[in-house]
């Protein structure tokens, strides 16, 4: 299944008026870590997988990447990353993740950020990413963690004061398709446990290098006081991974 909701004009509304929309990289909370994981960029080629409006693809280009390919299937999120792109190394295509066919080796490192948790077909994406990379390339990406997506209310437990209890976790084995609640519209996700994503990338020819389940950093913390039950429980999970020389 290939979910498209951002180019429904409520939903893709909301979700520009998101902080991460609005203010990029810097108010991501997992940006920090997902950087850490990054290699070299400087004269590589990169792809990024469900690029969005393109924020990790302008920094690529100016950490001096040879080249930067950003693919989404949303029309209206690459017509905004086109539009804060102004030059021509960038390439934006229409494209789904799914989908991808480039040729062998074509890439040094490819990029997800947060979109591979909508695609059905994890193992399939992870043999078409090994197939694009040159020998050594790079695999990194970020997802929401297991623990978040076990349920598909995605939600605290509270309190009868409407305090948040704990964070529940049920269902965690039973791996597949979840129908969540996203900007107050229906969206579906998959969810798999941490060892499904690592073992996939092993099974398709990486070596995992690292994996992160970041916080927000304490400036964030200290600026966005309503982020502090995100130390609580992870929300996402990173990995690194290189492809078998």
């Amino acid at each position: 299944m290939k979910q498209n909701k951002y180019d429904d004009l409520g939903f893709f509304e909301k979700y520009s008026q998101m902080p991460r929309s609005t203010g990029g990289l810097n108010v991501a909370g997992e940006w920090p870590a997902l950087r850490a994981l990054l290699p070299e960029l400087q004269d590589k080629n990169v792809l990024d997988l469900g690029c969005g409006y393109g924020w990790h693809c302008l920094y690529a280009h100016e950490m001096q990447a040879r080249s930067v390919i950003g693919i989404d299937l949303s029309e209206k999120m690459l017509e905004r990353a086109r539009e804060m792109t102004k030059d021509s190394a960038i390439e934006y295509r229409r494209l789904a993740i799914e989908d991808i066919d480039f040729a062998a080796g074509e890439f040094d490192v490819v990029i997800s950020s947060l979109a591979l948790h909508y695609v059905e077909r994890f193992d399939i994406v992870c043999r078409k990413v090994h197939h694009c990379l040159a020998p050594g390339g790079s695999f990194i990406f970020s997802v929401e963690h297991p623990i978040f997506t076990s349920r598909a209310e995605q939600d605290w437990y509270y309190g009868t004061q409407g305090e948040r209890l704990h964070w529940p976790v049920d269902g965690y084995q039973d791996e597949g398709l979840r129908q969540a609640r996203f900007l107050d519209n229906d969206v579906v996700k998959y969810h798999r446990t941490a060892a499904t994503y690592m073992n996939t990338l092993i099974d398709s020819g990486f070596r995992i290098t690292r994996i992160s389940e970041p916080q927000p950093a304490q400036e964030m913390l200290d600026n966005h006081p309503e982020m502090q039950d995100e130390t609580r429980r992870p929300i996402f999970l990173l990995i690194a991974a290189v492809k078998n020389e």
